[in-house]
C-alpha cells in the first residue's frame, strides 16, 4: 500500500509531492496516522543543504503527532493501544528515517521515545512543539555529551548543589532558549542568565532566568561577569554558529575548566585576547538533541515530560498551520527559516 508524502528528491530543490509505501512496524515500534508533522529551523537547512538527509527521496519533519493504528511487538510497544494519540521525535538510529518522518500520511515512531497526548493536559498541536525544542536543551543540560548535570528524575540529582549553580544561556529568547530556562528551574539551577532581546525579559523571567541580559548591548560580557564573576562553568548557545560563539566561550572561568554546548556547529578558533586567559582550558562541542543517542537520560525524559507539561512546569511553544501537503505553503514556510523568521509551523496532512 502506498501513501502521499512530500518528498526531497534533490538536496537544493524544493520539496514536492509524490507517493511512498506505507511501512509496517517491527519490534517496539508503532505506525501513526500522522496528524501534525511539526517544521523546524533545521528542515530548511536539511532541504536545501542536506542535513540529515540519509537517501534520496527524503522524508522532512522530526516533529510528531500520530494517531496509533497499528502496535508492534515488544514491551515498549504495549505500553499503546490503537487509538492512542502520542507526540515524539522521530530521528531514529536503526532504520529508514524516510518511514519516521512526518510530512506523508503514516509514519512509524519508536515508543521508547514518544509518549501520549492525553497525558499532558495539551492538544495535539500544542505538543508537536515540545519534542525538538524541548528535548534539545534536556540533552544540552543533562546528558553526558552535553554538560552531563544530573536529570531530575535521577537519583543524583537529590545530592547535586542545583541551588548553588549559575547557568549562562546564550540566545534565551529562542524557542530552545525559552525551553532550556524552564528545564533548569525545574531542576533547580540557582542562577539563569538568559542573553536575549529585551522584549522577552517579562516572560524569560516568568519561566525562571534570574537576570536578562540584552543580546544588542556591546557589554554583555561585562554584564554576565559582573554577576558570576570568574566563576561560571556552564553555558549553552542555542543560536550560534561557530565564532559566532565566542561571548558564551569569553564568559566562562580563565581559571576553572568550563564548557559551552552548542547546538549548531562549533567550528573556528577565538582569539585569546578576546575571550580571557582559559588557564584550566575549556570545552566547546556541538550536542545533537536526538533521543536515541542518549537513552540513558531521554527514556526518563520520554516518561517524565507529561507530568511536567500537565503541571504547567514546561509550556508549549506558539505555531502557525499549514492544512494538508501544501507543498507551495510549506516550501514557503521552510524559505521564512532561511529568512530568519522563527514561527513554528505545523503540517496537518490529512486536512
Amino acid at each position: 500500500m502506498s501513501q502521499k508524502a512530500l518528498l526531497l528528491r534533490k538536496v537544493g530543490t524544493p520539496l514536492a509531492l509524490g507517493d511512498r509505501p506505507i511501512p509496517q512496524p517491527g519490534q517496539n515500534r508503532l505506525l501513526v496516522k500522522v496528524l501534525v508533522a511539526g517544521l523546524n529551523p533545521h528542515d530548511q537547512r536539511t532541504r536545501d543543504a542536506g542535513l540529515f538527509v540519509t537517501s534520496l527521496p527524503y522524508v522532512l519533519a522530526s516533529d510528531l503527532v500520530g494517531e496509533v493504528v497499528t502496535v508492534g511487538r515488544g514491551e515498549h510497544s504495549t505500553k499503546f493501544v490503537v487509538g492512542d494519540h502520542v507526540f515524539g521525535h522521530t530521528f531514529v538510529k536503526d532504520g529508514d528515517a524516510n518511514d519516521f518522518n512526518g510530512l506523508q500520511q503514516y509514519a512509524l515512531a519508536d515508543a521508547r521515545f514518544v509518549a501520549k497526548v492525553a497525558d499532558t493536559g495539551l492538544a495535539d498541536d500544542e505538543a508537536s512543539t515540545i519534542p525538538v525544542i524541548v528535548l534539545a536543551g534536556f540533552i544540552a543540560l543533562f546528558s553526558s555529551s552535553g554538560l552531563g548535570l544530573p536529570p531530575p528524575f535521577s537519583p543524583a540529582a537529590g545530592s547535586f548543589d542545583f541551588a548553588a549553580t549559575t547557568l549562562l544561556v546564550v540566545g534565551g529568547g529562542s524557542n530552545t532558549g525559552r525551553a532550556t530556562i524552564e528545564l533548569a528551574r525545574l531542576a533547580g539551577i540557582g542562577r539563569v542568565i538568559a542573553v536575549a532581546g529585551l522584549h522577552n525579559e517579562a516572560e524569560l523571567k516568568a519561566r525562571g532566568a534570574s537576570h536578562v541580559i540584552d543580546r544588542h548591548t556591546a557589554d554583555a560580557l561585562e554584564q554576565v561577569r559582573a554577576i558570576t564573576g570568574d566563576d561560571l562553568i556552564y553555558a549553552i548557545d542555542t543560536v550560534n554558529t561557530g565564532q559566532e560563539q565566542e561571548l558564551g566561550v569569553a564568559a566562562l572561568s580563565n581559571s576553572k575548566r568550563g564548557t559551552l554546548i552548542t547546538l549548531r556547529r562549533a567550528d573556528g578558533e577565538f582569539d585569546p585576547d578576546r575571550i580571557g586567559t582559559k588557564t584550566a582550558g575549556y570545552e566547546r562541542r556541538l550536542v545533537m538533541g536526538i533521543s536515541p543517542v542518549h537513552p540513558e537520560v531521554t527514556v526518563g525524559f520520554w516518561r517524565e515530560v507529561p507530568a511536567w507539561l500537565k503541571d504547567g512546569k514546561i509550556k508549549p511553544s506558539n505555531y502557525k498551520v499549514v492544512k494538508g501537503l501544501d507543498a507551495d505553503a510549506i516550501n514557503e514556510a521552510l524559505d521564512s527559516y532561511r529568512d530568519g523568521k522563527v514561527e513554528k509551523t505545523n503540517v496537518h496532512p490529512w486536512e
